[in-house]
């Protein structure tokens, strides 16, 4: 999986407005939160900054945080600090994931974020899916949010500037995407994401960041999900929608 590390320092300004605190974060998932047992197990396995994680903590469930990037472990850390939230780090990918862990082990693992497309290529995500279903418990739910690739790619490649700047912590910046799109569904796509940051003394600081992307359809993802032993439990997909959520069961 790609790093993110050189935008984990500005990685809020990606973050909506609504799902910026880590109670509105763990508020967009009240539907399948409602489900887990009380003092639930629960992994998210792309945490990122950590606004999920410590939003699930501060609702009293047993919490671990995992990322492939140490910069993003070390920023929940430093959120799970600020907010007196108890929670388990672990960096490593979705593949090493069934080497921390007895098989299993969770009542919930999200993979929220858009972050499966990174897995390389289709047996990488395969490999992803499988690690994530191995440490569900019968019952258990995957909770995957992705991209609708068949409009990402249907738009080509292109450079997308947001129209206003974004606005955290009293600091304004400018948000752009960069996508290149290969050919064929199966070829490595590239997003480059950069966030200039306007300071109070009006310098900017810009960083930046190329991450490589396997995409794959929709039908695809559900294919590849029974093939691991999950069902397709609930599924918001719109093909004129740009993102999607996935709740798939552990039989």
């Amino acid at each position: 999986m790609t790093g993110y590390d050189a935008l984990a320092e500005v990685y809020e300004w990606l973050i909506s407005d609504a799902k910026l605190t880590p109670a509105e974060f763990a508020a967009a998932f009240d539907d399948v939160i409602g489900l887990l047992p009380p003092n639930a197990h629960v992994l998210d396995s792309s945490c990122g900054t950590g606004q999920l994680a410590v939003g699930l903590a501060g609702l009293g469930m047993q919490v671990v945080a995992s990322d492939a990037s140490a910069v993003m472990i070390r920023r929940t850390e430093k959120l799970a600090v600020e907010l007196a939230a108890s929670l388990r780090t672990v960096r490593a990918g979705w593949h090493e994931l069934p080497d921390h862990f007895d098989d299993a082990s969770f009542d919930m693992v999200f993979c929220v974020g858009n972050s499966l497309h990174h897995a390389e290529g289709a047996s990488g995500r395969l490999a992803a899916l499988e690690s994530m279903s191995r440490l569900l418990r019968p019952g258990g739910r995957l909770v995957l949010t992705s991209r609708t690739w068949e409009l990402v790619r249907a738009g080509g490649s292109r450079l997308d500037i947001r129209d206003q700047l974004v606005r955290r912590n009293g600091r304004d910046a400018l948000v752009i995407y960069r996508w290149e799109i290969a050919p064929h569904w199966e070829q490595e796509h590239h997003i480059e994401i950069a966030v200039a940051r306007v300071d109070a003394d009006g310098s900017v600081l810009v960083r930046s960041e190329l991450l490589s992307c396997w995409p794959y359809r929709y039908d695809e993802l559900g294919s590849e999900l029974h093939s691991v032993g999950l069902r397709v439990e609930k599924s918001t997909f719109d093909p004129e929608v740009e993102g999607y959520m996935v709740i798939a069961t552990k039989a």
